[in-house]
C-alpha cells in the first residue's frame, strides 16, 4: 500500500497549521503513536501510526467547528490514502462524526489524543517543565481535578480506554511513559 511520507505529512500539516501549540501537539501525538505501535507489537507499522498521529488535527486550527469533518477534503487534496483518512476522522467518533475507531491504531489515537493534552498541561505546571520526573500519582491527581485542563474531556479518555479494553490506569501509565520516552525527540523537532 502506497503511503504519504513522513516529510510530506509534516509539510501538509504545516500548510494548515501555523500555531506552535498545534504543531507541538501534532508532534507529541505522532511520537506517542509510534511508541504505542512498538509497545503493542505493531512495530513494522510505527511510521504509519505516527503519520496518522501527526495529521490527526489537520483541520482543527482553521476549521474548529468542522473538526474531523473538513479533514478528509484537506487530506485527499494532499494525496493521503483513505486508510489514513479513516484513522484521522475516527478520533472524532461520538464528538463530531460517527466514524468508529476499528483498528487498534485508531483506538489508541482516540484514547491517547486528549490525554496527551492533559499530560502536557500538567507538565507545564511542573518546575522542570518535563514529563520525565512526573509520577503517575501526580498525573492522577490532576486528572481527577475537574477544573484542571477542563478542555481535555475525561469522558473521551475513559471511552478510549474502554474501547481498548484497558483499565484507565493502564492508559494513563502507558501514555505518560510514551511522553517521557519521546520528549527529547519532540523538543528537538520543535527547535528545528
Amino acid at each position: 500500500m502506497e503511503h504519504i511520507t513522513r516529510e510530506e505529512a509534516y509539510d501538509l500539516l504545516k500548510k494548515y497549521n501555523k500555531d506552535p501549540f498545534h504543531i507541538q501537539h501534532a508532534l507529541t501525538v505522532e511520537n506517542v503513536m509510534k511508541w504505542y505501535a512498538e509497545e503493542l507489537g505493531f512495530g513494522a507499522d510505527a511510521e504509519y501510526w505516527g503519520i496518522v498521529g501527526l495529521l490527526h488535527d489537520i483541520d482543527f486550527e482553521l476549521y474548529p467547528e468542522e473538526h474531523c469533518i473538513k479533514a478528509p477534503e484537506l487530506l485527499r487534496e494532499g494525496g493521503v490514502g483513505e486508510d489514513i483518512i479513516h484513522g484521522v476522522v475516527s478520533h472524532g467518533y461520538g464528538i463530531t462524526v460517527d466514524v468508529a475507531p476499528e483498528h487498534e491504531m485508531e483506538k489508541v489515537l482516540f484514547a491517547a489524543d486528549e490525554l496527551t493534552g492533559l499530560i502536557w498541561a500538567a507538565t507545564l505546571m511542573r518546575p522542570s517543565k518535563s514529563t520525565k520526573d512526573m509520577e503517575l500519582k501526580s498525573l492522577k491527581k490532576k486528572y481527577k481535578s475537574k477544573g484542571f485542563a477542563a478542555g481535555c474531556s475525561r469522558e473521551v479518555i475513559e471511552r478510549g480506554a474502554e474501547q481498548l479494553g484497558w483499565e484507565l490506569d493502564k492508559l494513563l501509565t502507558m501514555t505518560l511513559e510514551a511522553m517521557k520516552a519521546t520528549e527529547d525527540e519532540i523538543n528537538t523537532e520543535i527547535e528545528k
